[in-house]
Formats: structure tokens, sequence, C-alpha cells
């Protein structure tokens, strides 16, 4: 399921679209494969907007299931440990399809599908999916960094010509309100608990416990505690088994922008104009008008 392109002439991979929404080529390619994927009834789903704390969610999910034990959340890369299932690579690297097969059950999987396009499997086992959300000014600016060291996405081009990309919704995994939206609805219909990257940082530990009451982990409090410790930013930039280091520089180049850059609330007052502010909240009013889902853009 990987396909066979020379990975060091991946270089800045085009979007192509399925039902309208852009996904990386390679995924649209191999879309029926990934249709088509079967989740089993133990399956714990991430899912998230790219961008949005799924690294820092893995992690903590992680932890939590192996009781706070360190040692044991080392034994892999991330990236191994939860199995990404939408993003085909180039041979010879191993898909997360692929890494998703081979693993014993019960697996935690990784999407950054808007809820339109997960798999009907999903839905037939009623799986449990934990979404994480974050404020739509915080997630630009962090994706715009991304894409410039991440050469499997088109070149974000400038500052403000990614503004503009962003907000016509045309970048990898498609509309950021959309996307939001869609997964706030569901909510109510299935076992899906949302969370929001804010509320996370202003409160880990109170964000955490309902991560292990979603899970049916009851955990004592030195076990939360080292949780929040080696689930902080910090913690996870230092650790080669999160910040993705282990990736090749010629896919991440970490040079460029570092992949755990600074996981903060508030970052796009550095980067946005008076005028893009205005103009990016008069769009959000728009496309967020009948929704009861809001959002802190600082704490």
């Amino acid at each position: 399921m990987t396909e066979d392109v020379d990975v060091k002439k991946m270089m800045r991979l085009k979007l192509d679209y399925v039902n309208g929404i852009p996904l990386p080529e390679l995924t649209c390619k191999n879309w029926e494969k990934i249709w088509n994927f079967q989740y089993r009834p133990d399956d714990l789903l991430i899912c998230t907007y790219p961008k949005a704390g799924t690294t820092w969610i893995q992690e903590i999910v992680d932890l939590i299931q192996n009781d706070g034990d360190i040692k044991r959340c080392q034994r892999a890369p991330c990236h191994d440990r939860v199995p990404f299932i939408d993003l085909i690579v180039p041979f010879p690297l191993k898909s997360g399809l692929e890494k998703a097969l081979e693993m014993p059950s019960p697996r935690v999987l990784k999407s950054h599908l808007p809820i339109q396009l997960l798999p009907p499997s999903f839905w037939e086992h009623n799986c449990k999916v934990i979404y994480v959300a974050r404020n739509a000014k915080d997630n630009l600016v962090s994706y715009f960094h991304f894409g410039r060291m991440n050469h499997g996405l088109p070149d974000p081009g400038t500052w403000p010509e990614y503004f503009e990309t962003f907000l016509a919704g045309e970048v990898s995994w498609g509309p950021w309100h959309d996307h939001v939206k869609g997964w706030w609805e569901a909510r109510e219909h299935h076992r899906i608990l949302y969370l929001f990257y804010e509320d996370m940082k202003e409160n880990p530990a109170r964000e955490i416990r309902k991560v292990m009451q979603f899970l049916e982990k009851d955990l004592d409090e030195k076990i939360l505690e080292k949780i929040v410790y080696h689930s902080s930013f910090q913690a996870m930039k230092e650790n080669p088994m999160s910040n993705y280091s282990t990736i090749p520089s010629f896919i991440f180049d970490q040079s460029i922008s570092p992949f755990m850059r600074k996981g903060t609330v508030g970052d796009w007052k550095t980067h946005f104009t008076v005028a893009q502010n205005e103009r990016f909240d008069e769009d959000y009013k728009k496309k967020m008008a009948g929704t009861s889902l809001t959002f802190r853009t600082e704490l």
C-alpha cells in the first residue's frame, strides 16, 4: 500500500480531491484502499484537523493506556505506535494502513479526515473517537509553519498567500470550519470525546482525567502527575519518540521550522496584520453562523 515513488524525489507533492475535499495526491490515488479499511470494534480513533494537537493527544492516550509506564511509551516513534490511516507515503516507507493491518488489537489509529470521508466500517463498529479542536487562528499559523518544513505537502508560499489559501479551504484535509463543525455535530450521536486544545493548555490534568474516564481507566494521582509531565510540550519536544526527529530531513526539514514549534495559545497575534484579523473575523462569522461551537483565541 505504499506508492512506488522514489522517496528522495518526493519534493512537494500536490493536492487532489475526494468528494470535493483536497487531500495529498497519494492519498487520493489510494482512496479505495482507505475507504475499504476495516475498523475493529475495539479500535480507538484519534481525529483532528492537522496541527490541532494530534501528537499531543496521541502521547496522552499512550501514557494512559500504559498506566504511565514511560519505558513502554518509548517503544517506538509515535507514528508507529499510532498509525496514520489516511496518509499514503512513497516507497520504501511503510504507510499507516499497512502498519494498522499488522497491529494486534486493541489499536489506536490516527486520522485527519472530515467526518463525511471516514470509512463506513468505522460507523458499523461504533468505534470510540477522541477529537481535538484548536482555534482557527492558531491552527492556521501552525499549519503554515508545518507546510514550510514538510516536503510531503504543497509549498505554502508566503504568509499572505497561505492566509488566503487557508480561508479558501484549499489545504490538505479541507476547510477548518467544516471539519470542526462536522465532528462537533456528530458527538451527540456517536461515542466521541470532543476536546479543545485551549482547555488542554489551560488545565492539562483536568482534560487528561476526561480522557481517562472515556477510556475507562482509573489511575491514581501520582500516575496522573507523571502523565501531565511527560505529555508537556517541553518533555515531548525533547523526546525523540514524539518530536518526529526520526523522520528523514528530506521529508521533515526541522532546520526550517521544528515539528514541535511553540505549542502556545495566541501566537496568531505575532503573524496576523490588523487587516488580516478583520478579514478573518468577518469570514469566520459567516462560516461559523448557526453553530454552538465556540473557541478561545487567547488564555
